[in-house]
């Protein structure tokens, strides 16, 4: 059976797409979609992709959104004070025996963004 080799790309709407993009650059590192064929669009490091649908009343993420994005960092506690230096506060640390740490930011319109060091 033929499978695919991983996430592709992410789609979801915005009220700012190019505010939005532009924060997912400073803050997390994220490219920008590339314009051109001169342009590099975001590579991300080999490993794991967790692909996991959750029941419609969950409350790991919250109501109010269809879908929460989980990074892989390297080091969970660098990523959390670079983005407290620029005023995002994380929550809902966490820590799970053999497969890593978590924390949760949100982004400027809202979406919950899981950061995870694995193990």
């Amino acid at each position: 059976m033929e499978k695919v080799l991983g996430i592709g790309g992410l789609f979801f709407r915005a009220d700012d797409p190019e505010g939005l993009a532009q924060w997912y650059l400073e803050q997390l590192g994220v490219s920008l979609v590339p314009q051109g064929a001169n342009d590099a669009p975001w590579v991300n490091a080999e490993g794991v992709t967790v692909f996991a649908p959750f029941a419609r009343d969950t409350d790991y993420f919250g109501a109010d959104h269809q879908f929460m994005v989980n990074f892989r960092v390297r080091d969970l506690d660098e990523m959390l004070a670079q983005l407290a230096d620029a005023g995002h506060e994380a929550s809902h640390h966490n820590t799970m025996e053999g497969v890593g740490r978590f924390a949760r930011v949100h982004d400027p319109e809202g979406n919950p963004i899981e950061l995870w060091q694995p193990a």
